[in-house]
This record gives structure tokens, sequence and C-alpha cells, in this order.
């Protein structure tokens, strides 16, 4: 798409959006040229309108104009005449197969095969200029599937399901081929990590059984994600897990934040798959090759991996008759290494039930090689189930070591997954006081800045690599239903380490212990300032553990996402906001000034408020946004 290539040998490409209103025409070039300039290959605009559309013509040569060759996409949604309009302009054209040429009425009835074909026809009516038109400008094409807005006809015949969204995008696909067109990405984006992880499987090996000259090129993310650290390791668990499959050829991070601050993450997620092995892309791309492989786990689908259970002694030294349970239907466990523990043990009593619940060298955990089988058999032999991990000293990426594990040893041995075998050097340096520099031995006042300022940095942007590091690698596991319990020993500051323990399992839907947000970053369409009504709606709501709140600047994924939420805070109109309980809408057109207001009234008629207490406030981990 314009100078840039995709996919075959090129290098995974970084993707992002400008927020601003695109009839904006100064502010859309002066945030695109913000956007290359930090690093972002490939820039996409909405195109809400035939209007809209028609303005990208005065964007993109406004860019040329200034030096800018960055290409540009144009995101399309409902309305095909601004597609046509936009792709006489833009270098590639993003459509919605869930949306382009159908309305969503969450209507059910059943489909007979004549009638589904009759639907096909006039989608192929509706679709067909479009394609002819980009393959008439040699322009690209995504056909970008989301989860939360597949058709009122794929949910009637495959639900709401990885396999709906597959299908989905291939019908779009098949009329593309037919038209002998065939410059198209796919994507498959949900907010949740599992339900995007299957569905690019899935997709993969569907191309696979159709055929080399199905083997499209693939574009990721994670819809929805958030901000801040909860966002950043939500997105390392759906993109970094597919990457390492080998999966994958541009990616956008979606943060509610300002869209500069998305290319540094993915820039990050790139160089970490980078660093790995070729060994860590291991996942068979079909049925046939997963059951030949005698995997532990289905790529396809989630089923957490049955062991049995047992106790372990927790990390309370006063107390040597407790045990903790896990394994089984327990709750996945968070352990700390003692040295880690030692350093917060003075206000373990402060912590609430988000504390650390195992100290390692107590457990009496079972170290091994998975490759060696007589350490595995003896294992195996043993009358009690153990609990298992990876040895420090394996030569093996993290992910492709554990799935071997798995394999190998009797599902009833419970497993811990480790974020990483060994510590950097960088990390060894700092525990061991070698990197301290004369600088940082003076007093405060007698210190450079500039000194102080590049540090701050340099530990931000470590934390940002442990935090994807750890994310994408424990993630990807207990996305695979891999795991019992979970040992961060990537991040040297306990603190920081058990509170990324413990987001790690939330944003993987594996232990939920804090309200879940599901916010979509902000685009053009939006209705409201999402970071600060996202703010807004987190001061006021944060306490509720375990409820899951969407918040959607438009109507496009925003009832399709409710679905998978409790409660919905939804733009309808400028100044107006909806609330959904589910998927349905129950208030509209609310002031903006009053709708979280009423979005607490809505929680509490449906019974799953509770009050605030300073006690509930001081012991849930803090999420904190790297810069």
């Amino acid at each position: 798409m314009g100078n840039v290539g995709i996919g075959g040998d090129n290098p995974i490409r970084v993707q992002s959006m400008i927020t601003c209103d695109t009839m904006d025409t100064e502010a859309s070039i002066q945030q695109t040229i913000e956007l290359a300039d930090a690093g972002c290959e490939i820039v996409r605009i909405t195109a809400p309108t035939v209007k809209d559309a028609r303005n990208l013509e005065n964007i993109v040569q406004g860019l040329r104009e200034r030096g800018c060759d960055v290409p540009i996409v144009a995101d399309i949604h409902f309305k095909p005449e601004a597609a046509l309009e936009a792709a006489k302009w833009v270098d590639k054209v993003r459509i919605n197969p869930g949306n382009y040429a159908d309305s969503k009425k969450f209507l059910i009835r059943e489909y007979t095969d004549e009638q589904y074909t009759a639907e096909l026809n006039r989608i192929r009516e509706r679709f067909s200029p479009l394609v002819d038109l980009c393959k008439k400008r040699g322009i690209a094409m995504r056909i970008g599937t989301n989860h939360g807005s597949l058709s009122d006809r794929i949910l009637n015949r495959y639900g709401d399901t990885p396999l709906g969204m597959v299908e989905s995008a291939l019908e779009f696909a098949r009329i593309a081929r037919d038209l002998d067109y065939h410059d198209f990405v796919f994507s498959m984006k949900a907010s949740n990590p599992k339900i995007m992880i299957a569905a690019y499987r899935l997709l993969v090996a569907r191309l696979d059984e159709l055929g080399p000259d199905w083997n499209y090129p693939l574009h990721l993310g994670v819809t929805e994600a958030g901000e801040g650290e909860d966002a950043r390791i939500k997105s390392a668990i759906g993109i970094g897990s597919l990457l390492a499959d080998g999966i994958g050829d541009t990616v956008r991070v979606s943060l509610t934040e300002d869209s500069p601050h998305e290319i540094p993450v993915a820039k990050a997620l790139i160089e970490n798959i980078k660093k790995t092995p070729d060994a860590q892309h291991s996942t068979p791309i079909n049925r046939e090759q997963a059951l030949n492989a005698q995997l532990s786990f289905d790529p396809f689908s989630y089923q957490r991996r049955a062991t049995e259970t047992l106790a372990v002694v927790p990390q309370e030294r006063d107390n040597p008759g407790q045990r903790i349970m896990l394994g089984g239907t327990e709750l996945i466990r968070v352990v700390v290494r003692q040295t880690n523990f030692d350093q917060i043990a003075h206000k373990i009593d402060r912590m609430g039930e988000y504390k650390p619940e195992i100290v390692y060298e107590r457990a009496a955990i079972r170290e091994v090689d998975p490759r060696d089988d007589s350490a595995v058999a003896k294992i195996n032999s043993e009358s009690t189930p153990q609990l298992v991990t990876v040895r420090d000293d394996v030569d093996l990426p993290v992910i492709a070591a554990f799935r071997l594990l798995a394999a190998k040893l009797q599902a009833r041995h419970p497993i811990l997954l480790k974020d990483t075998f060994r510590h950097s050097e960088r990390s060894e340096a700092k525990r061991s006081g070698v990197e301290e520099s004369r600088e940082e031995t003076l007093p405060l006042s007698q210190r450079d800045p500039s000194t102080s300022l590049r540090s701050a940095q340099d530990d931000r942007k470590d934390f940002l690599e442990t935090l994807l590091t750890a994310s994408t690698n424990i993630g990807s596991l207990l996305c695979d239903g891999i795991g019992d319990a979970i040992l961060v020993q990537g991040e040297e500051a306990s603190g920081q380490a058990l509170r990324l323990s413990y987001n790690i399992l939330q944003a993987a839907g594996s232990r939920i212990f804090k309200t879940d947000y599901v916010a979509c970053p902000s685009c053009g369409r939006t209705l409201f300032n999402l970071q600060t009504t996202t703010a807004k709606i987190k001061a006021a709501t944060s306490h509720l553990k375990g409820v899951k709140i969407a918040i959607m600047g438009c109507i496009v994924n925003g009832p399709g996402e409710m679905a998978d939420a409790d409660f919905g805070y939804v733009g309808g109109a400028p100044g107006k906001v909806n609330l959904y309980v589910g998927k349905t809408a129950v208030k509209f057109n609310i002031p903006e000034v009053e709708a979280v207001d009423r979005l607490q009234d809505l929680i509490r008629e449906h019974g799953k408020w509770v009050e605030s207490t300073p006690q509930n406030a001081a012991s849930e981990p803090v999420s904190v946004s790297p810069p």
C-alpha cells in the first residue's frame, strides 16, 4: 500500500489512527505527521460520511505537499458510498464486514439456504463496486472483522464465535477473489484476548485449508484495550502471543490515550519477537497437525488444562500448619521469590487479597528441563501430584518450553509459569549494586537533573519491556489453558512484580479481582472525550470488583461489545450518552454531564453496586501508565 510493503519478507509494520474530526484538515495533517515522526508506518483516518471521505483528498494532498508520504487508510463503517469516495484518494480502504452492508438489530431468525444465498448476493451487489475501484486504482483493502459488530446473519448461523468472525471475513474475500482482486489484508479483532487469539488461529487454519493462494497478510489488534498498564498488558497478551506463533504482518495497539503513545508499545512488541528464536513459533496451523503433534491444548478454543488439586505452604512463616490450594478448579495463584517477599513482608497485612500467596522456595516446586524425558518420567511416576516448572537454565523460549512441558507431563500435575528464565544483565547489575554510578551517590541537590531524567526514562523503558515480555509469555500460556500459578521474576521491584502478576491474570480473564474496563481508542467518530470520560468513570466505579464496564465513543462497536460487558456507556449523539445493560440499550440521550451519575444508578438498580471503603481502596493494586 503506497510505498509500504505488507506480508511476505517485509518487516512487521506499525499502524495507528488519528483522533481528530476528519473535516478538520489541518489537525488531521498535523496528527498524521506526528504519528509518522513517532515511527508509525501506516495511518488510518475515519470516514463516517461521504463528506468526510471527500475531505481525504485535501488531507492527502496537504501531507504530500509537506513531504509526508506515509500511506493513508480510510476507515469505513456502514456507508458503501463513503468507501467509494474515499477510495479515490487514499492508499487503502478498511471495511468491516459486519456493518458494511448490514445494519445490526440483534434479530433472532433462522435463514434457509436460499435466504442466506440471497443475502450473500445482496452483499455482492453492494461490495463489488468498491472492489472494482480498488482494483482499478491499484490500492489495498483490509477486510477487518470485529467481534463486537458481527452481522445478525452471521450471529444467527455461526453464533457470537471466532468461527463466525472468520466466516464473516471469508464471505467478502470470496467476492474480491471472484473479481480477481487480491491486494487485501485480514483482521480478526476482539477486546477479549482469548477470542482474538482463537479467531486468528482459526483464520490461518482455514486459509491453509483453502490453499496456498489464500495466504493473505494479517493485521493484528486488540480492540478497546483501554489505557495505562492494563491496556498494554491486554495488547501484549493478544498481539504478542500471536506474533510468537509466527502470525501477523501489521500491528496496531489501540489505547485510550494520545495516538503517539501507541507506537513505542507496538515497536517493543515487535522487537521482543525479533529476539525470540524460531523455536517459539510452534503452534500448528490446522487441526490435523495439532492432533499429530499431541498438543496439550487446543489452539482454536480455550479450555483450562485439567489437573489434580494440591496443597502448598503459603507465604506466612508463623503459621506452619496452613496450606493453600492450587490446580484443578482453584484460583491461579501468585508466587514470589523469598527475596521479593522479604521486601514487602512489613505491609502484607495491608494488602488485602492482592498479596503474594506462595513463596517459591517454600513450595517444594519441582524444576525440570522438558527435553529431559527421564526427569519428566520420574515426576510422572510420583503417586501424588507435584507442582512443576521449567528450570531457569533451560535454553528454550519460554512459551515453547512450557508447551513442551505440558505435552509431556501428566495432566494431573499443576504447572507454575514464569515470565523469563534469565534475569537481564541490567537487572542483575541493579540487584548487586554494580551499576551504581558516582552521580547516584551524590546528594540530590548536587545531581545533574538531565542524568536523573535519563535514568527515569531508562527505568520506564525497562519496565515496559518487562511488562510486555511477562504479558506475552505468561498471558499466551494462560490463554492456551496452561498454568496453575505464575511467577514474574523479570521485574526486580517487588511491588511492581506483584501488581504485574495480578494484572496479567485479570487481562487474560483468568482471575478477576477488580473492575474490568473495555474502552475504545479515540477517533474522528468519537462523540465525547474518551480519556477524560474514562478517567471519570474509573474514579466512580473502580472499587466494583468483577464488574465489566464498556466505554465506547460511538455506535460502531458499542452495541456488540456491550454483549461482553455488564454495563455500557456509549456515545449516541453529540453531548448525549446511551447506557446499556449487556447488549441492550436501556437509557437514551442522557446529557453527558449527568451520564456518569446515571451509570452509577443503573449499576445500583441491577444489584451490582457496593459502596467504596478506605479499606478496599487501599488494597487494590494501582495501575500506572508508562509514558
